[in-house]
């Protein structure tokens, strides 16, 4: 038997890997214990979500599971053991705002959590594929101290300098920067998931992602931002924009394209590397450009105002460099551009609000 566990399974990446892999392997094994509802609010549960892979996946199996419980999360490899060839962890607190209130609570979940299922993985399948999803905010604040211009609808890098033709690569410095405090825990065990891949010899991919985004997001204000942005746009609720003149600009990769990724590392795992993972050049916006988007699809204007403090640490302008996972696995792609996405977004949205 050839066994996935994915964290976060009722995630927008989660749930996306969870449909991605499910003709791939004998069993999908979903860990979610739905604390997405306790970090933002009824309207951020996943649970909705997991139904729906439980009644559409025949070889699915959840567990309501906490990941900061080692003897919880042990248990789950120790039955499965050698049969279990992939893990992908997609479990996390993912706010800048949420993590400054319960410091030990976003810690626990990032860092200590991905280090019970490293050490787990290590002591019952140390040769399955480990596929840690981090994020760009490791690189903390670094990226606003680039050569920054302002233009009418965004910030754009200076075309002079090397990021410009393709965004910021993984040789960006980590260190003497501000990260937000989920930027440290997420950093802690980003550099931690590397060690277990180039310290131990494991198949450990580390993929530092941009935007996540798609249609299965339970987007929120502190946490999904085009997803929350088109629920807005939708249903009429007011939208704030948090400084940089609203020109701030995001890559945002579409969640079946980032699995994507997952699939092609997986099928030739490289131990300890590490991805920026996001929209690139080819998938990105301002915030006052995708508002102009949503606008336009959902057909009405939006209820936004704009408060000129930004969020602590926020990045003015974050592009992926993806090209060195793209030089590594030469056959992957991108499938869904920011227009496609959004109009996803939208169909799937008028569903649910």
């Amino acid at each position: 038997m050839k066994i996935a566990i994915i964290t976060g399974a009722g995630g927008l990446i989660g749930s996306e890997a969870a449909t991605f892999f499910s003709d791939k392997f004998d069993l999908i094994i979903g860990i979610d214990n739905n604390m997405r509802q306790y970090f933002f609010g009824e309207d951020a549960a996943t649970s909705w979500n997991t139904l729906r892979l439980e009644k559409n996946l025949p070889n699915y199996k959840h567990l309501s599971v906490d990941i900061r419980d080692y003897n919880e999360v042990e248990k789950i490899f120790k039955e499965y053991n050698q049969d279990i060839a992939l893990i992908i962890h997609a479990a996390a607190q993912p706010s800048h705002d949420w993590a400054a209130r319960e410091p030990f609570t976003d810690f626990s979940v990032n860092a200590n959590g991905t280090l019970n299922l490293l050490e787990s993985t290590r002591q019952h399948c140390p040769n399955a594929v480990f596929i840690f999803t981090s994020t760009n905010k490791v690189y903390g604040d670094n990226p606003n101290y680039l050569p920054l211009v302002e233009l009418e609808t965004r910030w754009e890098i200076d075309a002079s300098h090397p990021y410009h033709a393709k965004g910021i690569d993984e040789k960006m410095s980590i260190d003497h920067t501000k990260h937000s405090l989920f930027g440290a825990s997420k950093t802690a065990a980003d550099i931690m998931a590397q060690e277990y891949g180039n310290y131990f010899g494991m198949n450990v991919g580390v993929f530092r992602g941009g935007c996540l985004t798609g249609p299965n997001h339970s987007g929120t204000q502190l946490h999904g931002f085009l997803s929350y942005l088109m629920k807005c746009a939708i249903t009429g609720n007011a939208y704030t924009i948090y400084g940089y003149n609203g020109k701030q600009v995001r890559d945002n990769i579409h969640s079946y394209d980032l699995v994507n990724m997952f699939w092609h590392y997986y099928q030739q795992p490289k131990q300890g590397a590490c991805y920026n993972a996001g929209g690139s050049r080819f998938s990105n916006c301002s915030m006052l450009e995708a508002i102009q988007m949503c606008e336009t699809i959902a057909g009405k204007k939006m209820n936004y105002s704009y408060s000129p403090t930004n969020r602590i640490g926020d990045h003015i302008w974050y592009i992926s460099d993806v090209s060195k996972f793209q030089a590594d696995y030469p056959e992957w792609s991108y499938k869904y551009d920011l227009e496609s996405t959004l109009h996803q977004i939208f169909t799937e949205m008028t569903k649910r609000v």
